[in-house]
């Protein structure tokens, strides 16, 4: 089986984060976690590697592609690999686009694999079948073993069992089964083995929200630190943190100490979900640092925050907002700021 695989810089032994940029580069054989595949996969070569770096590949995903699939194409390959990419949210959202690119472009299997709480396993996990890395990279010997798992199966056009049987994510796919007893009768038991306590698993797992109990209100808004928080993406020209325009895996705190307006030639927004012209014009449209400074000289607050913060929540997976949520939140915390102002396009 010839194999072509695809890795970040810091996998792909480039550098770390100062090598994010890097255009992709192509080597011949393989590196890193590529030497594992072959190892574990008697007769399998790993004709090419493909390295880049993640933050090209946040921002010039197309690109990224178009050589990936060129790639592809000319090594002759039967299989393409991405990762492992356990946690990195960036690697993974790269990861699962390149996966499904070839697999819908050239038909040819594609495996990845990335932690649960990877942003790219909301993204592209209906489309792949994306192997549950944890968040150890120390398993790396273990996921590679499930992922050619996996990719044997697809090369032989076999059918996959249940995610739990082989390791991969579920896709939120419901298939028909025959079974031995009704649907009213495996409920009894489901609902009976609940009332007393033993163990039982629902057949469909509906989405959860866990209730967020409101904070107390703000005893004296006189006296209280007030920031601001958008998910309209607007962050200074040049867009210095690279925060990516969708599926944004981090966020920036920009300085506003002494500004009492946001000048449209200062700002830039790294937002694809919306029309951007009229923040652009007016930047305070979107954060309202004007309206917010009028009420601190009025004594409404306090005290304005010396920073905005910004993200961009476009076809964000819920398990990364969370993150970049909690990441936020304790910034805040630890700036002793008592409310937020959360706005958003």
């Amino acid at each position: 089986m010839r194999i072509v695989h695809y890795l970040n810089q810091f996998f792909g032994g480039v550098g770390g984060e100062e090598r994010a940029d890097i255009s992709p580069q192509v080597r011949e054989g393989a590196l890193g976690p590529g030497r594992l595949l072959e190892q574990l996969l008697p007769g399998a070569q790993v004709v090419s590697t493909v390295v880049a770096g993640d933050n090209y590949a946040a921002e010039r995903l197309d690109e990224l592609k178009a050589a990936v699939l060129a790639q592809v194409r000319d090594a002759g390959a039967e299989l393409f690999v991405a990762g492992p990419c356990f946690e990195a949210g960036r690697y993974g959202v790269a990861a699962g686009a390149l996966c499904a690119a070839v697999q819908a472009e050239l038909g040819i299997p594609a495996v990845t694999a990335m932690a649960r709480e990877n942003p790219g396993v909301d993204l592209y996990r209906q489309a792949l079948h994306i192997v549950d890395s944890g968040t150890n990279a120390a398993a790396m010997r273990e996921v590679v073993q499930k992922m050619l798992a996996v990719a044997q199966k697809l090369a032989r056009h076999e059918a996959l069992g249940k995610p739990a049987e082989e390791g991969y994510i579920p896709r939120g796919v419901l298939r028909d089964e025959f079974v031995e007893e009704t649907a009213a009768q495996r409920l009894v038991k489901m609902l009976y083995a609940k009332t007393v306590g033993e163990p039982h698993e629902s057949e469909f797992t509906a989405a959860s929200f866990p209730p967020i109990p409101a904070p107390a209100p703000v005893a004296d808004l006189s006296r209280a630190t007030v920031a601001i928080v958008t998910d309209g993406g607007l962050v200074p020209r040049g867009n210095p943190d690279k925060i990516a325009p969708s599926a944004a895996t981090n966020w920036g705190a920009y300085d506003i100490t002494g500004l009492s307006d946001l000048r449209g030639q200062d700002y830039e927004v790294s937002h694809r979900g919306y029309d951007t012209r009229y923040v652009e014009q007016d930047p305070d449209r979107l954060v309202p640092v004007d309206a917010l400074r009028e009420l601190e000289k009025e004594g409404v607050v306090g005290k304005v925050y010396q920073r905005f913060i910004s993200t961009s929540g476009l076809a964000n997976p819920l398990a990364n907002s969370r993150r970049l949520g909690r990441e936020i939140a304790q910034k805040l915390k630890e700036e002793k700021v008592d409310a937020v102002i959360l706005v958003s396009a």
